[in-house]
């Protein structure tokens, strides 16, 4: 990594001399002597503010917009740092990030999509692990594979990235799949990663909070198949969602080598046909016109779309299909997605899943239906200050697809739980309503009888609660597990 001149990064300051660059910063605390500090407009207050601090601690160069300028340019008048003055910083620093970094795994590839972007990057490390590849995947469950980053999360900041990809390459990791949050990609994160592929699985209702409107929302997630993915990439598209076939167009406009996966549509993944069991599924699929069959011990219909889009990766970035295909039966579920928790011992199951907007918990419980033969109970919420609009179609979408619904709180955050729960119940009336999640876990595994099957939404991976500004410890999966051992006499 070491030093790097501004003009070998592609910066040309507009004051000051092409000097050396010993580090990159965000934080005007972590600034040392010889470091670039990059100050960007933010939602509250603009980095500018920080200018003068990083000045104190020694910065070398300062990368920012006209504003940021004007808001330090008494302090930057009175030092010797060099000036760099962009239009869009953001997206200039993850660039200079990768420029000063360098390496990267050789193969990359990249997912987004409202759900299902943390199975298919770890379907898509997996693939490459059965085929001998040194593989991780970079996402909300943080990084998974041949590579530790404990404090890594959905997609980090450019320079945490860029340092990060580094380092993975320095340890001989050759293949990545990443999550791209719409965060993420409107905050142009992810400029400078080299793409080979890039997959979309769909588009529903959620983050209107941040963005505004489903087509601001889709405008994000599309960034990645406009600005991100080369011409030579290829793009991984479900062509059963109506946003999937825009993102197909668009990509076939640019000349972008487009590879559909469809239950429905035509496609070059197609699924044609499923047998549905207690354990897992039997999936008929078509590559090319070819058929093909092969057994995935996965809870779930989306699971074999999951599964596909992540064969369409892989084959996309370079590895044989036939291959592919032969060691899909290996796939195992993601933590804290369609996972089993636990079992009453006359055989009902628990499922925890991360479902937390209308779509993919109304995808969840109708994919769970097939597998079970008496009812299906959901234990769900929806968490504080994120879109409120899905609160209610959230409600909705449980009283028409579970046979006994009970709200409880999600992570509240700084908003009332009981007036999130109501906006809840307006989509539900006929459900339970339990505040306390522990409670609203042990009387859904209460209500259990032979046959029937207990979702857990929500909540997946997670091992807090926030309430208020605490993260109290919570994970579904270990709560599930002591409901059942309570219930049974094993505690």
């Amino acid at each position: 990594m070491g030093e790097r001149r501004l003009s070998d990064l592609g910066l040309t300051p507009q004051t000051g001399r092409d000097l050396l660059i010993t580090d990159l910063a965000l934080d005007s605390r972590k600034v040392m002597p010889g470091t670039l500090f990059a100050a960007l407009p933010g939602t509250r207050v603009h980095g500018g503010e920080f200018i003068q601090y990083a000045l104190r601690m020694g910065a070398a160069a300062v990368l920012t917009d006209r504003k940021g300028a004007e808001i330090a340019a008494e302090e930057l008048a009175e030092s010797d740092a060099a000036l760099v003055v962009v239009e869009n910083v953001a997206e200039t620093l993850a660039r200079t990030a990768a420029l000063f970094f360098g390496a990267q795994p050789e193969t990359m590839v990249a997912v987004t999509g409202t759900n299902g972007k943390t199975s298919v990057a770890s379907f898509t490390r997996q693939i490459w692990e059965a085929l001998g590849r040194e593989a991780v995947n970079i996402g909300t469950t943080g990084v998974e594979g041949a590579f530790a980053a404990p404090n890594l999360h959905t997609t980090p900041e450019a320079v945490t990235l860029h340092h990060v990809l580094a380092e993975m390459a320095e340890a001989n990791v050759t293949h990545a799949a990443m999550e791209a949050s719409s965060h993420g990609l409107d905050q142009s994160r992810m400029h400078g990663v080299r793409l080979a592929a890039a997959a979309f699985t769909n588009l529903t209702q959620d983050h209107l909070d941040y963005h505004g409107t489903m087509e601001a929302y889709f405008a994000a997630k599309l960034r990645l198949f406009t600005e991100l993915l080369p011409d030579d990439g290829v793009a991984v598209v479900n062509l059963d969602d109506d946003y999937g076939v825009r993102v197909a167009e668009i990509c076939a406009d640019r000349g972008v080598e487009v590879i559909g996966v469809a239950q429905y549509a035509d496609a070059a993944l197609k699924i044609t046909g499923r047998r549905i069991d207690e354990t897992g599924q039997d999936v008929l699929f078509r590559w090319q016109g070819a058929g093909h069959q092969v057994r995935l011990d996965l809870i779930g219909a989306f699971q074999a779309m999951n599964v596909l889009t992540a064969a369409g990766l892989v084959i996309a970035a370079g590895e044989d299909p036939g291959r592919v295909f032969e060691v899909l039966p290996q796939m195992r579920g993601v933590r804290g997605r369609m996972q089993l928790a636990a079992t009453r011992n006359h055989g009902a199951p628990i499922y925890v899943d991360y479902s937390h907007t209308p779509d993919s918990l109304e995808v969840a419980l109708k994919a769970l239906r097939p597998h079970v033969m008496g009812r299906l109970i959901v234990v769900f919420g929806a968490g504080g200050d994120r879109d409120a609009g899905k609160r209610p179609m959230m409600g909705k979408a449980a009283a028409e697809n579970a046979d006994i619904a009970i709200v409880t709180d999600d992570n509240p955050r700084s908003e009332d739980p009981a007036t999130i729960r109501l906006a809840v119940m307006s989509g539900c009336p006929e459900a339970t309503e339990v505040g306390d999640r522990a409670e609203a876990i042990l009387r859904g595994v209460d209500m259990l009888e032979p046959g029937d099957a207990l979702l857990i939404a929500g909540k997946g991976h997670e091992t807090g609660q926030q309430v208020g500004d605490v993260v109290y410890p919570f994970d579904d999966v270990e709560q599930a597990s002591v409901a059942v051992a309570a219930l049974e006499g094993a505690i």
